[in-house]
C-alpha cells in the first residue's frame, strides 16, 4: 500500500485533523485513510499523546461522577459513562454485527431501547426501580459499527415516580427519543411483591 501521507509531519498534520473532525474514529478507519499500517497509526498516536478511542470517547462524553442506586453495571446495556441519581446519566453503546437483523446490517431496535430504558431506570433515586411506561420514536435506522451515545434527564420526580425524558445521538445526528415513567421502590417492598407473587403461583 503506498503512503499517501509518508513525511512524518504531513501524516501527523493531517491524523490530528481526522481526529478532531470526528474523535470516534478508531485506528482501524485511519490507517487505510492515511494509506499507512495500524501499528504506524498507533505509534504516531504515541507520539502525539492522543489516546485511544474508547478513552476520547470517554472525554467526550463525561466523567463518571455517581453511582446507580438502582441498577448493578451489568444489568445497563452499554457503558455507563456517567450518572448522577435523581437528576441525568449517560452511557455508550457500541454496535456490532451480532446486534444486527440477519440479512443486512441495520441494528435491531431493542438495542437501542434497552439501552434508554436501562438508563433511565439507573438514574432512578431508589434501591429498585421498575419501568411503568415507554414511548420511544426511532428516526433512523442504525448500522454496525456506529457509536450510541444515550443521554436521559429526569424532568420530574412525584413520590416514587420518575418522569425521565431520553436521547440516542450518533455522533451529532439524533437517532432514537423516547420518555419513560420509572417507579421507584425500596428492596423491602420489592421482596414482600415477589414473596406475594411466589404464593399467588402455588396457589
Amino acid at each position: 500500500m503506498p503512503d499517501k501521507f509518508a513525511r512524518k509531519p504531513d501524516r501527523h498534520a493531517r491524523l490530528l485533523e481526522e481526529i478532531k473532525r470526528n474523535p470516534f474514529v478508531t485506528d482501524e478507519e485511519l490507517a487505510p485513510h492515511l494509506g499507512v499500517s495500524i501499528p504506524t497509526i498507533r505509534l504516531d498516536r504515541q507520539e502525539l499523546s492522543i489516546p485511544e478511542v474508547r478513552k476520547r470517547t470517554r472525554e467526550m462524553a463525561g466523567h463518571f461522577f455517581g453511582v446507580s442506586r438502582s441498577l448493578a453495571a451489568d444489568d445497563i446495556i452499554g457503558e455507563l459513562i456517567e450518572i448522577e441519581p435523581g437528576r441525568r446519566g449517560l452511557s455508550i453503546l457500541e454496535t456490532d454485527q451480532s446486534m444486527c437483523l440477519e440479512k443486512c446490517d441495520i441494528v435491531r431496535g431493542h438495542f437501542i431501547f434497552a439501552q434508554l430504558n436501562s438508563l433511565a431506570a439507573a438514574v432512578a433515586d431508589a434501591p429498585v426501580a421498575l419501568t411503568g411506561k415507554a414511548e420511544v420514536a426511532f428516526l433512523r435506522s442504525v448500522r454496525a459499527g456506529e457509536k450510541l451515545i444515550a443521554k436521559v434527564q429526569v424532568l420530574e420526580k412525584r413520590g416514587h415516580r420518575f418522569l425521565v425524558e431520553a436521547v440516542v445521538r450518533s455522533r451529532e445526528e439524533i437517532v432514537c427519543t423516547g420518555r419513560f415513567v420509572i417507579y421507584g421502590m425500596t428492596l423491602k417492598t420489592a421482596n414482600y411483591l415477589k414473596l406475594l407473587k411466589d404464593a399467588e403461583l402455588k396457589s
